[in-house]
């Protein structure tokens, strides 16, 4: 169990700027605050990759992520409620373009997860919102599953390591166009 003061020292780290990594359903994840361009630099840097192709929102509740929700018929809605909490990313139309650039890169959706996973959760309900959620790993590196290989391939770049469990899934999320149904990434 990860105590009060690691997760006060992780949500601190985010509120400031900061890009923390944090243990996910599968793999160990890097995060920011979404709405701060430098952080979510931050993170494009460390993994070498480039903006335009987009990272993650992860939260905890629907309510994080309702402007993304707002225009969504009533089988998308049931579509979303299939599979929420849990390790499925949707890419969701951001109509109302309320999701910035810098994390949507080149795409007119925004790809989001509500998370299962206790802490992931718990550090969306203590911000109130969602934050970025990405696999932690250099471009064309295999994610981080242990806490030596995050050091490895980040030594003391982070801001902060939350230190926790992953949970029980072997892969990274499924990542499935709402709109379309198309699976683009699968586990």
């Amino acid at each position: 169990m990860t105590s009060d003061w690691h997760v006060h020292n992780a949500l601190a780290a985010v509120r400031q700027g900061g890009v923390i990594a944090y243990p996910t359903e599968a793999v160990w994840g890097l995060g920011c605050d979404p709405w701060n361009r430098q952080a979510v630099q931050q993170i494009w840097d460390l993994k070498q990759r480039p903006w335009h192709k987009g990272l993650i929102l992860v939260a905890s509740r629907w309510h994080h992520i309702q402007p993304l929700l707002a225009n969504l018929n009533d089988a998308q809605i049931q579509r979303l409620n299939n599979t929420w909490p849990g390790p499925i990313t949707w890419l969701l139309p951001d109509d109302q373009h309320w999701v910035p650039l810098w994390v949507k890169g080149h795409h007119e959706s925004v790809a989001v997860r509500i998370s299962a996973h206790p802490l992931v959760a718990r550090l969306c309900d203590e911000l109130g919102g969602p934050i970025i959620s990405t696999s932690a790993n250099p471009a064309a590196a295999p994610p981080a599953k242990t806490r030596l290989k995050l050091r490895q391939y980040f030594a003391q770049q982070l801001d902060y390591v939350l230190p926790g469990n992953l949970g029980s899934c072997q892969q990274p999320s499924q990542v499935r166009d709402l709109v379309t149904g198309e699976i683009i990434r699968s586990v």
